[in-house]
């Protein structure tokens, strides 16, 4: 199954908008009143890739086939979810099944849209998804934790482990996420074998009006600010108006935004800082039949790229002919990439590298 990012936020905050502007659909109910979204709506969504339509016009390839991402639009979350109130309990189920999470946030004042806290403050719209995320760990923790215990009375080796258990519970009950301690380290090795909430990766969604779309307001540069603090990501988007331009065409959408004064859709953005979120790169291959991307972990290595395109060419392997994406724009040829030394031969130790432009040899 593809690595998902889940959308999350409290009720009315625009997940639903930027969900449908993202899918170009209209299946997810977007209403002002809380809890429009009960069930999850899941959309694959194209990642944006300018290097593609080069690609095909230097090799007059038949079709160009996007990476994808796997977005869930979640119901929304108040105060006491953990505990059940609202949706909480289908929304802690919901987002734990997700890879990665995309929080979004109301960063502008509109009387005719309500607000479940009455009146927008993103820092507190973020803490309390927080909280009641942390609590819902806890919870998960303490059961742990117990049998974790009764299996270190048995094998002390345990120990270390039981130990991290300790400190990634007085975390959460500071307040702090499981997301917090060293990507290496013990405690987010446990957290993640917990499915803990708080250790998913989260890039925050600055919802922002028409008039914050070049440059975001206060609230927004709260979320950037805490963003930061946090070692997160953020950016700023207009759910409203990029659910105009989804509705458009390529060419007139191009004429909206630079009528509105905007280089590149928030919704660009949005995939592609999710993309990112989940630790997922892109190769490329490029030929007559097609110029396509494909979505690999960071750190794969050459024999397991080749596996996605399909598992012979795994099994079968010999090594992979390499030219950069920006070396293959410039010299447009594999004769003249060849000729200037830059078409690079590597074995099954190489680890792929964002935009590497392959061709695989393998046995049949």
């Amino acid at each position: 199954m593809a690595l998902s990012c889940g959308i999350v936020g409290l009720p009315n905050v625009g997940k639903s908008t930027i969900f449908n502007a993202l899918t170009r659909s209209a299946q997810a109910l977007a209403a002002n009143y809380p809890f429009a979204t009960i069930e999850p709506n899941i959309g694959e969504v194209a990642v944006p890739d300018e290097r593609l339509a080069v690609l095909a016009e230097i090799c007059d390839s038949e079709r160009i086939v996007h990476a994808t991402i796997r977005f869930v639009d979640i119901a929304g979350l108040v105060r006491g979810a953990s505990r059940g109130e609202g949706l909480g309990n289908a929304f802690l189920s919901h987002i734990r099944e997700t890879d990665a999470v995309a929080a979004v946030v109301r960063c502008f004042e509109d009387p005719n849209v309500s607000h479940v806290e009455g009146s927008p403050d993103p820092l507190r719209d973020i803490e309390i998804i927080d909280i009641e995320m942390a609590l819902a760990d806890l919870e998960t923790m303490g059961r742990r934790r117990e049998r974790l215990a009764r299996e270190t009375r048995a094998n002390p080796k345990l120990a270390p482990t039981l130990e991290a258990a300790e400190r990634l519970c007085a975390a959460l009950e500071a307040g702090k996420p499981a997301r917090s301690f060293p990507a290496e380290s013990l405690e987010r090795a446990f957290a993640r074998e917990s499915f803990l909430l708080t250790a998913k990766p989260v890039l925050y969604v600055a919802n922002v009006d028409e008039a914050q779309i070049r440059e975001p307001g206060p609230l927004a540069r709260l979320v950037f600010a805490h963003a930061e603090e946090e070692g997160s990501r953020a950016i700023a988007l207009c759910g409203k108006i990029e659910a105009e331009l989804a509705g458009l065409s390529e060419e007139e959408a191009a004429d909206f935004r630079a009528e509105l004064g905007i280089e590149r859709a928030g919704l660009d953005r949005l995939i592609v800082s999710g993309y990112d979120l989940l630790g997922l790169m892109t190769f490329l291959t490029a030929g007559e039949k097609e110029s396509r991307a494909w979505t690999i972990e960071k750190g794969t290595k050459a024999p397991q790229a080749a596996g996605k395109i399909h598992s012979d060419i795994e099994r079968g392997f010999i090594r992979a002919e390499i030219v950069s994406y920006d070396d293959y724009a410039r010299l447009r040829s594999m004769d003249a990439l060849r000729s200037a030394g830059l078409l690079r031969s590597e074995g099954k130790d190489y680890a792929m590298q964002e935009g590497d432009v392959v061709n695989f040899r393998f046995n049949v």
